[in-house]
């Protein structure tokens, strides 16, 4: 497995895979509290907000997909994701090592975790809003969450 590195990075969030030698990935994800406020605010309970929380739960999941498809994720601390943060708002992060990671678990994990990160968003402050169900570019997914402040809460800015 040659080293490499995807990046999908907006205002809103990010998840950044970096492919290392051996199967080796190191996971790296983060969601901006500030700009989905408009849409969470007053819909859930102090210290629960459901972008920190649906972005524990997708790490969950990527943690499972990883077993099952025997690899071996592992938390790891220190500055493997430092800079990647495009503003200077309240980001939430999380970092994971996978160790033996199938040909193309990058890309799979990617289009999981921004779909489904959306998805319990959604489900956890009831929008009912329709989330995509398939990976769009970072810019049109910004969009999207702009659009989606806007009509369920004012400005994301």
């Amino acid at each position: 497995m040659a080293k490499r590195e995807i990046r999908y990075i907006n205002r809103f969030l990010y998840f950044v895979l970096k492919t290392r030698e051996k199967g080796e990935i190191i996971y790296c994800s983060g969601v901006n509290v500030i700009p989905f406020l408009p849409i969470t605010r007053g819909r859930h309970k102090a210290m629960n907000n459901p972008v920190i929380r649906g972005l524990q739960i997708v790490n969950l999941d990527i943690r499972d997909r990883a077993l099952k498809r025997g690899a071996r994720p592992i938390t790891i601390q220190g500055d493997e994701c430092s800079g990647l943060s495009p503003t200077t708002d309240v980001w939430y992060k999380e970092q994971i090592l996978i160790k033996d990671a199938p040909e193309g678990f990058s890309e799979e994990i990617l289009e999981y975790a921004v779909v489904n990160l959306l998805k319990k968003m959604d489900k956890a402050i009831m929008l009912n809003a329709q989330m995509p169900d398939r990976l769009l570019p970072a810019e049109e997914l910004e969009a999207f969450l702009e659009r989606l402040c806007l009509q369920y809460g004012g400005s994301s800015r």
